[in-house]
C-alpha cells in the first residue's frame, strides 16, 4: 500500500505536493504543546523530594508521547488523504485545537485537568478513523485498517479516563501503560481477532515525500521549542554571567542538534523513500527514530532551563540523566535515521554515546553549566567528525536495506 494513490479524490496525493500551510499551522500548535511539557516538568525536577524528581522523568513520556502521537497519526492521514479537501482540513484544524486543550491542561496535568488532558486525545484517536472509514469503500485495505486502529483507542481509553478519576503515581501509571498499548497496537499493525490480517500498513509511506518533509518539520519544531524555552527562561532570570552562557550553550547545542540530524541522513531522507522497495519499513523505522530524537530534544531542552536556574549549583543524578541523556537519546534516534537511509551503523554517534555516559559519573560533582558545556563539546565533536568523513568521499546516495 505504500504505492497506492492518494484517496478523497478529487486530487490524489502526488498532486497535493508539499505540506501545505495549514499543516504548518498545526506544527505551530505543536511548538506550544511541547513548550508546556517543558514548562510542566521542571518545576518537578527541582523538587526536594528524590522521588519526585525521578518520577518527573516518566511524566515527560507521558506528557510528551501523545502530542507527539497526535501529530505524527495526523501526518499519515495527511499523507494518505489529499490535504486540500474540506472535510481533510477541518480534521486537521479540530486536531489542532484538540491539542491546545491538551497543551492548556499541562500543568494541572496529574492532580486537576486530567480529563481536560486525555479526552481531546480519546476523541481524536478513535473519531478520526470512524470519519475517515465513511469516504473509503468496503474492502478497502486501509478502511480495515482505520476499523482496526479505533478499536485499539477505544480500548485504550479505558486506561487513559481511568487514569483521569484517579491522582498521582496512579494517574502516571495508567497513563504510561495506555500509552504504551498505544505504540504497542501501531507497531503490530493494530490486531483484532477474528479480522484478517491487514494487507495496509499503519506506516506506509504514500507516493511522494509528503511525510519525510513533515519529519524533517517535526524536527525543526522541536529545535525551535528548544530556542523558545532557554529564551524565556533567560528572559525571566537575572541576566548573570553563568546564565549568559548557558544560553550561548543552548543556541549552540541547538545547532548542533541541527547540523548533526540534517548531515547526509535527515537531508536525503526523501531521496531515500524513491529508493527503498519496502516504504513500511522506512515509515516505522523513520517514525519511531523521530519520535526518540524529538524525545532527546524536548529532554535537552529541559535540561537547558535547568541550567537556566541552577547554573552554578552541583546537580542531582536526574539533572545530569537529562542534560546529558537528552542528546544521547537524540543520537540514538539518529543512529536509527542512518541505518534506514544508508543501512550502515554510524560509529562515530556510537562513540558519542558511551562518551556521555562515562562522563556522567564524575560531572556530578560539578555543575549544571559544566555538564551543559560538556554535552555540546561533544556534539561539536560529532559535528567535526561528520564533517571530516565528507571531505575526503564523494556525495552519497541513500541505500536503504532490501
Amino acid at each position: 500500500m505504500g504505492g497506492d494513490r492518494g484517496r478523497d479524490v478529487p486530487g490524489g496525493r502526488e498532486s497535493a505536493g508539499q505540506a501545505n500551510y495549514l499543516e504548518l499551522f498545526f506544527d505551530l500548535v505543536l511548538v506550544f504543546a511541547l513548550n508546556g511539557v517543558v514548562t510542566r516538568i521542571v518545576p518537578s525536577l527541582t523538587s526536594d523530594e528524590s522521588a519526585t524528581r525521578w518520577s518527573s522523568l516518566l511524566a515527560t513520556v507521558v506528557l510528551a508521547l501523545p502530542l507527539l502521537w497526535l501529530w505524527t497519526t495526523t501526518g499519515h492521514i495527511t499523507s494518505r488523504f489529499d490535504p486540500r479537501q474540506r472535510k481533510i482540513q477541518l480534521m486537521v484544524l479540530t486536531s489542532a485545537f484538540g491539542i491546545m486543550i491538551m497543551s492548556t491542561s499541562l500543568p494541572y496535568a496529574f492532580f486537576g485537568r486530567g480529563m481536560a488532558f486525555v479526552l481531546p486525545y480519546v476523541l481524536l484517536q478513535v473519531g478520526r478513523p470512524l470519519l475517515l472509514i465513511r469516504v473509503l469503500p468496503v474492502g478497502d485495505p486501509v478502511r480495515a485498517l482505520f476499523i482496526r486502529s479505533a478499536i485499539w483507542f477505544a480500548g485504550s481509553a479505558v486506561l487513559w479516563i481511568g487514569g483521569a478519576v484517579v491522582k498521582d503515581e496512579q494517574r502516571l501509571a495508567l497513563w504510561a501503560t495506555a500509552m504504551a498499548a498505544d505504540i504497542t497496537g501501531a507497531r503490530l499493525g493494530w490486531p483484532v481477532r477474528g479480522m484478517p490480517r491487514l494487507l495496509a500498513s499503519g506506516w506506509a509511506v504514500e507516493r511522494g515525500r509528503h511525510l519525510p518533509e513533515r519529519y524533517q518539520q517535526l524536527l525543526l519544531i522541536a529545535l525551535g521549542e528548544t530556542v523558545l524555552a532557554v529564551g524565556i527562561a533567560y528572559t525571566n532570570a537575572p541576566v548573570t554571567t553563568e546564565t549568559t552562557v548557558g544560553l550561548v550553550t543552548a543556541y549552540v547545542t541547538t545547532v548542533l542538534l541541527w547540523r548533526v540530524y540534517f548531515h547526509r541522513s535527515g537531508e536525503m531522507l526523501g531521496a531515500a523513500l524513491d529508493a527503498v522497495a519496502d516504504r513500511s519499513m522506512l515509515g516505522r523505522v523513520a517514525g519511531a527514530a523521530h519520535i526518540v530524537m524529538v524525545l532527546g530534544i524536548v529532554a535537552t531542552a529541559i535540561g537547558h532551563e535547568i541550567v537556566q536556574q541552577h547554573a552554578l549549583d552541583r546537580p542531582y543524578p536526574v539533572w545530569i540523566v537529562l542534560i546529558l541523556g537528552g542528546p544521547a537519546l537524540f543520537l540514538y534516534g539518529r543512529i536509527r535515521l542512518e541505518r534506514v537511509v544508508f543501512d550502515r551503523l554510524s560509529r562515530r554517534r556510537v562513540v558519542a554515546i558511551v562518551t556521555l555516559a562515562l562522563v556522567m559519573f564524575p560531572l556530578a560533582f560539578t555543575n549544571t553549566l559544566i555538564a551543559s558545556i560538556a554535552a555540546a563539546a561533544v556534539l561539536i565533536g560529532v559535528a567535526v567528525a561528520d564533517t571530516r568523513h565528507s571531505a575526503v568521499r564523494p556525495p552519497e546516495t541513500p541505500s536503504p536495506p532490501t
